[in-house]
């Protein structure tokens, strides 16, 4: 086989934007888009979730609401009064009942507490509540200090039983002396826990978080939350007023209330890095490069290289087929037929045309293989003749 020399490949440029071949082909962009769907995915999962709530709200499920407490009450047969103004915890007064007063914004107001004062209700204070000389009866604000474990060390049953509870914030002491007063949960600074007992029993408590869904499963927070807040049938609890028609325990929250805060930060980046997919995908590519081919094969020269092929593997059918099938395809549009002709009608016409046998044009066009490479050359030879004779009748 004679190989032709080598030819100079043909130059071309391409008109693609170059940035570094956009970035070694688009990876980079690639890249990019991932590291801002990640960044996305990471502020789902730390803002989808706001910890932020309504501290000791009977009906918030944040860790800083008290929902798990109202429940376990409620399925000790107490009933949970969560009210928002001091006009209806008065409404609602009764010897019968424990009203749970926080630091809420109703009692700043200046006859709160001596509306609340007024009460036949044991009361329950949490934290520095306003108007402490009215309400506390006798139990004094001392001083203040940090909230962790503590163990009770006095003899009230509530909390003996609970045993160590996360509290602190608010010390306290008290006027009177036992038996009608107890303090508990002391540490440098004071008891965190004070009871007065009197007309009413008065119980206060420096700091509410033990009654946090947070930390009511911890210690014995759980057991001194429920000695408290049940020892009555119905427990008041005052709590600071709805912000909106859909706050806590109203029900009506809207979708867009529900959905996480970090849900709109985390679609705007979605939607950049998909814009920055789109512009990678959209660029140029650029014309179509020409390449010649260094080597050039002449026609005559791969008809040879078959053959050989042929011969190499004895291949007579196959080449006496190939012979056959190039001859009637030739000789068919010349006999004035369509591609679609049979074999009868390609042999019938074809002896009509030379005055040849029909049988012997159907034997060379259509008979069997040849079982020499004598035959075959003898087969190939007929087929010349057949299809000159056609060609020139």
């Amino acid at each position: 086989m004679t190989i032709a020399p080598p030819r100079e490949a043909a130059t071309s440029a391409s008109t693609s934007p170059t940035a570094r071949s956009l970035w070694r082909g688009g990876r980079g962009v690639a890249v990019v888009g991932a590291l801002i769907l990640l960044v996305a995915v990471v502020t789902v999962l730390f803002t989808g979730t706001s910890t932020e709530g309504r501290p000791l709200d009977p009906a918030d499920t944040t860790l800083t609401g008290s929902k798990a407490l109202a429940e376990i009450l409620r399925r000790q047969g107490v009933r949970v009064e969560r009210v928002t103004s001091v006009e209806e915890a008065v409404r609602l007064d009764g010897a019968d009942r424990l009203l749970l007063l926080s630091p809420v914004p109703q009692l700043f107001a200046p006859d709160a507490p001596e509306k609340l004062a007024a009460t036949k209700a044991d009361r329950l204070l949490v934290g520095q509540v306003p108007g402490m000389p009215l309400l506390g009866g006798g139990i004094v604000v001392k001083d203040s200090t940090t909230v962790g474990s503590r163990a009770p060390r006095c003899d009230l049953p509530a909390a003996a039983m609970a045993g160590s509870v996360y509290i602190g914030g608010v010390t306290y002491t008290t006027r009177q002396t036992p038996p009608r007063a107890f303090t508990c949960y002391p540490d440098r600074q004071g008891p965190s826990l004070a009871r007065v007992s009197g007309e009413r029993t008065v119980t206060a408590v420096g700091d509410g978080a033990f009654m946090t869904n947070q930390r009511l499963a911890e210690d014995g927070n759980a057991a001194l939350a429920v000695n408290l807040t049940g020892a009555r049938p119905v427990l008041i609890w005052l709590v600071p007023p709805d912000e909106t028609p859909g706050g806590a325990g109203s029900g009506s929250a809207s979708l867009t209330d529900l959905l996480p805060r970090g849900i709109p930060w985390a679609v705007l980046q979605l939607l950049v890095a998909v814009l920055l997919v789109a512009l990678w995908r959209m660029r140029r590519l650029g014309p179509v490069v020409v390449e010649r081919l260094p080597v050039v094969v002449r026609a005559a020269e791969t008809v040879e290289g078959r053959g050989r092929l042929y011969r190499a593997r004895r291949a007579r059918d196959q080449a006496a087929f190939a012979l056959r099938a190039a001859t009637a395809a030739r000789l068919t549009p010349r006999l004035g037929l369509t591609a679609d002709a049979t074999q009868e009608q390609i042999a019938a016409i074809a002896a009509m045309r030379t005055g040849r046998d029909p049988s012997w044009v159907r034997a060379v066009m259509f008979g069997p293989p040849p079982s020499d490479d004598a035959g075959l050359v003898s087969l190939a030879g007929h087929l010349d003749t057949l299809e000159r004779q056609v060609r020139e009748p």
